[in-house]
């Protein structure tokens, strides 16, 4: 069986894709990077979603495709070609519209490409009604209620502001007081959490404030460095901050208020169900000082489970017994053949993939952050029942995203 496997004749997966991609010219450029391959964010929208569809052609997934699929990619690809070169008209319609009326929220490529192959699919090329489509289409992403980053900047930024906010970040930070001693066992919690949730051991954790007892020792020198939520020895106060990047996010606890509140003011959809700019900054400032950096209770209850619960992760195991979260966490991680695959390879090919797989906790808590993070903003309390699917979840989050990073990163070092 071993040297049938050995004898598979595969293609590098990018190779194949830029192929076809390259085959379809000049009507798909605004789709493309300047080395006429799609871009990143055109994979990831379109492509793979899409026209791919991995999950229904599971051939089509891998970083390497067998030979014997590779036309059957290629004529995918290309049946979708006048869909594609539609999409890429759309694109370009919609950015000139965008830029007519100012608009600035957002990244175009993340809000707009699905749109455009909606439109594509629906309508084909761009006709004479293109521009009424255009701004039917903008006022329908940007016309959502509720606070934009356009004014969230604004606000932080005011002059007329800025000596207020100051003073608040000052006041709250000085206000930290750092208590551990009402520590509690999050064991028995976790030990059935995923099949049978204990409400009331929940609300007893929730109630003895066992998720910011749990987070006294964080002041410690390299204890957050090492959780991945800085990369500091230890958490500073923030600062008001002036501009945010999506791609260039700091970890959790060394972002600006601005940067804390610009990824979701960033999607389109979502934004009317929360406060004005002023009442989210000021809540902002107050949660950057609580424990965790969490507004809510059982948030940090939450993260202190997660914390304990990862502890397996890319590590010895604990001895947790079987059917526990933390036992559940590592056998889901262990199945993954790709983690496997990379602890095999020479450390230095790629670099960026091994610090993805050895750093699985730390991306783990990162994201754990961030999610709950985002229920508060959007005033959504976790109950005991949600937090088995919240725990999985984002390790399954995790999980993609290192997948998709070792694919690219391999597909690179082919084309190299």
């Amino acid at each position: 069986m071993g040297t049938a496997r050995a004898a598979t004749a595969t293609l590098p997966r990018g190779s194949v894709v830029a192929r076809a991609w390259a085959a379809l010219g000049d009507a798909v450029a605004p789709l493309s990077n300047p080395a006429g391959r799609p871009l990143t964010r055109t994979v990831k929208l379109i492509l793979d979603p899409l026209v791919l569809r991995p999950v229904l052609n599971p051939e089509f997934a891998a970083g390497a495709i067998a030979v014997e699929h590779a036309d059957a990619l290629r004529s995918r690809i290309a049946d979708a070609g006048p869909v594609l070169a539609a999409t890429a008209s759309w694109f370009v319609v919609l950015k000139k519209e965008r830029r007519r009326r100012w608009i600035t929220d957002g990244n175009p490529q993340d809000l707009y490409f699905q749109r455009c192959f909606e439109l594509a699919t629906a309508q084909g090329p761009p006709g004479s009604d293109a521009d009424r489509v255009a701004a039917s289409v903008l006022a329908e992403v940007h016309g959502q209620g509720g606070p934009t980053v356009t004014g969230l900047r604004d606000f932080v930024t005011d002059p007329a502001n800025v000596g207020e906010l100051t003073r608040l970040i000052d006041a709250a930070w000085a206000a930290v007081e750092v208590d551990g001693s009402g520590a509690m066992a999050t064991d028995g919690f976790l030990a059935t959490c995923a099949v049978a949730p204990d409400r009331v051991l929940f609300g007893e954790l929730v109630a003895g404030a066992a998720g910011s007892a749990g987070a006294a020792d964080l002041a410690r020198p390299g204890v957050a460095l090492a959780h991945g939520l800085t990369d500091r020895d230890r958490p500073v106060r923030p600062e008001l901050g002036r501009s945010a990047s999506k791609r260039n996010l700091p970890k959790p606890f060394d972002r600006s208020i601005l940067e804390r509140l610009f990824a979701p003011l960033t999607m389109a959809f979502g934004r009317d169900g929360l406060a004005d700019v002023p009442t989210l900054v000021r809540r902002e400032i107050s949660r950057s000082a609580g424990a965790w950096q969490l507004a809510d209770e059982e948030s940090r209850l939450v993260l202190l489970l997660g914390r304990d619960a990862s502890a397996d992760l890319a590590g010895r195991p604990s001895g947790a017994g079987p059917g526990t979260a933390a036992a559940r966490l590592r056998s889901r991680w262990e199945r993954e053949a790709y983690v496997h695959r990379v602890l095999r390879m020479p450390s230095a090919v790629p670099p960026e993939v091994h610090a993805d797989v050895r750093g699985v906790r730390e991306a783990y808590l990162r994201r754990l952050w961030v999610r709950l993070h985002g229920r508060e903003m959007r005033g959504e309390a976790v109950a005991a029942d949600q937090v088995w699917d919240l725990l999985d979840g984002v390790l399954r989050s995790v999980i993609l995203d290192q997948r998709d990073r070792l694919r690219s990163a391999l597909e690179r070092e082919a084309v190299a």
